[in-house]
Parts: structure tokens; C-alpha cells; sequence
């Protein structure tokens, strides 16, 4: 299970809302969470039974190859659910695309560390460790960066004018994500816990699940 402690200072400039987070991640995982191993040589899915070279072949990344910026962070995954022959292996693997200013948010990976390889642009990243230390490093194209499993950790693209591009491995067909901020604010716990746990007031929370709500239609 994991437990993360937030303070939030919540002001109002200019007719809109400034967040500043002051975060103490606490994660307390399950160490012995990874894949289980395997009596065969691979595993097939019920609708397979002669398997060729297809089954072996993952074409879902051609999409990123040469592609155009993007607007929004946009993360291409290779995991047992889009590549069924990973499953036992104890592998996957995801592009992440952000855009000028892009953030992917405090997340985890429950069962599986993390191996980034920074192949466009430049990236800001950190990881907070169970006693609340952040280690943040700003990273070169062709820079490596590991997450350790189940630890909060972030990557933003700072750079007001460039894209970034990096490659990330796993040591698990489905290492899991859970996102912070969505895991905290979209899930149904109370104004009031959230409220009592972050030290700040229910009309804040509020104004975090929806600035976090998802657009109308």
C-alpha cells in the first residue's frame, strides 16, 4: 500500500488560482511484488495456438517513428495488454512524448523500477525516496535515469520552446501505474479526509478535484 502526505497553499492572483504543494511521499510497497515465473517458454493466449513470427512482433510503436509534436504528453506502451507475448517475460517497455512544458505528474509503478533513456530534448526529473528525500536531476538527451519500483517520481519538460522524447523500460509485463494526483482526488475519498490529512480546508480540496475533473462533452 502506499501513503502520500501533501500541504497545499491555495492563493488567488489576477482572478485565477495559484497552487504551490509542498509533498512528503511516504511509500510503503509490497518489496515482493513482480512477475511470476514461468514452466514454458512463453505464454499464449486462448485464440493462438500455432504461433509464428507475429506473435513475437509488436508494430504499435511505428506510430511515434518520425511523428510530429504533440500538444499533450502522450505515452505509447508496449505491456501484455497491447503485446500478449510479453506475458511471463518479466518486460515492457513505453515511448513518453511531451510536448514544450509537458509534465507527466507524480506517479508510482508498484512492480516494477523504471529505466528512462532521454533520446530527444531535455528533461527535469525526481524521485522521493520513504523517508521523504527528493533527488531531482535535470537530464541530456542520452541520459539515463532509473526509478526505483513503487517510489513517487515525476518527469517535466521544462524547455518553453522544445519537445522531448524518452524510452522507458521495465522489469515487469505490467508494471502498474498510479497516479498521485488522480488516485488522491478522483477516487472518492472524502473532502473532509483529504481536507483533515493535507492540513487545508474543504473549499480547496474542492477546487483541486475540479480543476482535475474531467472536461464536460
Amino acid at each position: 500500500m502506499g501513503l502520500v502526505l501533501l500541504r497545499f497553499h491555495f492563493y488567488e492572483m489576477g482572478g485565477g488560482y495559484f497552487l504551490l504543494i509542498e509533498a512528503w511521499a511516504m511509500v510503503l510497497m509490497s518489496i515482493n511484488a513482480s512477475d511470476p515465473d514461468i514452466l514454458s517458454d512463453f505464454i499464449l493466449p486462448p485464440n493462438i495456438t500455432a504461433p509464428d513470427g507475429n506473435f513475437f512482433t509488436f508494430i504499435g510503436m511505428r506510430v511515434v517513428v518520425g511523428s510530429k509534436p504533440l500538444p499533450n504528453l502522450k505515452v505509447t506502451k508496449a505491456t501484455k495488454a497491447e503485446f500478449s507475448a510479453l506475458d511471463g517475460q518479466s518486460v515492457s517497455y513505453a515511448v513518453l512524448q511531451f510536448p514544450s512544458g509537458g509534465v507527466n505528474p507524480p506517479h508510482t509503478h508498484p512492480r516494477s523500477a523504471e529505466l528512462l533513456f532521454l533520446v530527444q530534448g531535455s528533461l527535469e526529473v525526481g524521485v522521493v525516496d520513504t523517508t521523504g528525500n527528493l533527488y531531482a536531476q535535470t537530464l541530456q538527451k542520452g541520459d539515463m535515469f532509473v526509478f526505483p519500483k513503487g517510489l513517487v517520481h515525476y518527469q517535466y519538460n521544462s524547455n518553453a520552446q522544445y519537445p522531448a522524447m524518452a524510452l522507458s523500460s521495465f522489469g515487469s509485463a505490467s508494471a502498474g501505474t498510479v497516479s498521485v494526483p488522480t488516485t488522491l482526488f478522483t477516487s472518492g475519498i472524502s473532502d473532509e479526509v483529504l481536507a483533515k490529512s493535507s492540513k487545508t480546508d474543504v473549499a480547496t480540496i474542492q477546487k483541486l478535484k475540479a480543476g482535475l475533473a474531467p472536461p464536460k462533452p
